[in-house]
């Protein structure tokens, strides 16, 4: 496992945290992911509308959440064509692009255990991690206390502090 554990906490419906993911994350990926130096989590939150961050999260998880991955980025990326509240046709694309039926899509979003199991991780998010927004990071359990997305160069002091010897020398 890699030196430096980076954790984000992010909404489907939060646009900082797209931004994150389209500009951000491909370079910090490929910088320290790709390279084995972070062992980079994903943890999720619902942030308003939480039934349309949900349902892109339980989306996320079907068939075992093989192409978890690619539906959040999927997710992300279709936004911007959310105007006019007809999100559920674009969810339905997106299910179908990674290989599920419309009938799949309906019985993942409304899956009873896929549902209480995000319960729980947003629990653990708000009563463990004490998490209230998002994009929230954490780097080897340090909070990065940025108040907005962080940009490559917050990102690569927080892993140099990370990776700094603990003690007097």
């Amino acid at each position: 496992r890699a030196p430096v554990h980076v954790v984000e906490y992010l909404s489907l419906t939060c646009p900082h945290c797209a931004h994150f993911h389209e500009t951000i994350f491909p370079a910090f990926r490929a910088k320290y992911i790709d390279t084995g130096r972070v062992y980079f989590t994903l943890r999720e939150l619902l942030t308003a509308p939480a039934q349309i961050a949900a349902a892109g999260f339980l989306m996320a998880r079907c068939n075992g959440g093989a192409r978890y991955f690619t539906v959040i980025d999927q997710v992300f990326r279709s936004q911007s064509r959310w105007q006019g509240g007809k999100i559920k046709p674009i969810f339905v694309e997106i299910a179908k692009a990674n290989g599920m039926t419309e009938a799949q899509f309906e019985a993942c979003i409304t899956d009873e255990k896929a549902g209480t199991a995000l319960e729980g991780r947003i629990r653990y998010a708000v009563e463990t991690d004490k998490v209230t927004g998002t994009p929230t990071f954490f780097v080897n359990g340090v909070r990065l206390d940025s108040g907005h997305v962080p940009d490559l160069t917050e990102l690569d002091a927080a892993i140099a502090g990370a990776l700094k010897p603990k003690g007097g020398r």
